[in-house]
C-alpha cells in the first residue's frame, strides 16, 4: 500500500476486526475516519449473481467519475469493453482477506490518472460476503478533477494483503498515531453541481 489513505484505513480496519477475519459494518464509526470519508467505499455484494453495487461513496470518488455513484453497478465505473472487477470482489469476499490494486484511470480526452484501491472484507448483521469497505485514492490530483470525469479503469497491478507484513509495515509508519491525529476535515461538504461542473466548497488556494 503506497498512498496514506489505503494505509489508514487498513489499519483501523485491522483494528476493529482484532482475531476476527472482519469486523462487522456496524463497527466503523465514521467520525472516526473523517478525513478518509471523501475516498471512501462500501459495497454491497450478491454473490449469487456475480453483482457488487456501490452503496456508499466518498466526494472524490464521485468527484473522480463526474457523477453520484450510490445505486450503480461496480463494474460500470470501469467503463464499457474494460476487464471485470468481479475477481477483485470476488477473492476479497471468498477468501476474506484484502487486496490493494494499482489502476490507471483516463478521461475521453486520454488524460492519466494514477489510482490506488484498496477493499478489505465487512460483516453484516453476522453474514458475511454480502459488504466490502474500500477507498481509491488518486497518487496526484489532477486539475481537471470535477471538469472531465475518468470514464474507464484499467487495472495495472494487483496485491493480496499479508496481515503479518501490512502491520508492520503500518506500525514503522506511524499510522496509527496518524489516524488519532488527524487535522479537521478540508471536504466534509458534499459538491455542488453547477451545470456540468462539481464544485467542492474549501477555502482559498
Amino acid at each position: 500500500m503506497k498512498h496514506p489513505t489505503s494505509r489508514m484505513l487498513y489499519h483501523y480496519w485491522d483494528r476493529l476486526r482484532g482475531t476476527r477475519a472482519a469486523p462487522e459494518r456496524s463497527e466503523i464509526e465514521p467520525g472516526e475516519i473523517r478525513n478518509l470519508l471523501s475516498e471512501s467505499l462500501i459495497l454491497e455484494l450478491d454473490m449469487a449473481r456475480s453483482d457488487a453495487t456501490v452503496r456508499l461513496a466518498g466526494t472524490r470518488v464521485c468527484a473522480l467519475f463526474g457523477r453520484e455513484l450510490r445505486g450503480s453497478a461496480f463494474a460500470d465505473i470501469w467503463g464499457a469493453g474494460q476487464a471485470d472487477p468481479w475477481r477483485l470482489v470476488e477473492t476479497v469476499a471468498v477468501d476474506t482477506v484484502g487486496i490493494v490494486a494499482g489502476l490507471q484511470g483516463k478521461t475521453q480526452r486520454d488524460e492519466q490518472i494514477d489510482l490506488e484501491l484498496l477493499l478489505l472484507p465487512l460483516r453484516h448483521r453476522g453474514q458475511t460476503q454480502v459488504r466490502l469497505l474500500g477507498a481509491l485514492s488518486p497518487k496526484v490530483v489532477p486539475q481537471w478533477l470535477g471538469l472531465r470525469p475518468v470514464e474507464r479503469l484499467e487495472s495495472v497491478s494487483l496485491r493480496v494483503l499479508d496481515p503479518t507484513y501490512d502491520v508492520i509495515d503500518l506500525a514503522r509508519n506511524d499510522a496509527a498515531a496518524n489516524l488519532r491525529n488527524l487535522p479537521e476535515p478540508a471536504n466534509d461538504s458534499l459538491p455542488v453541481r453547477r451545470g456540468h461542473l462539481m464544485v467542492h466548497p474549501g477555502g482559498r488556494s
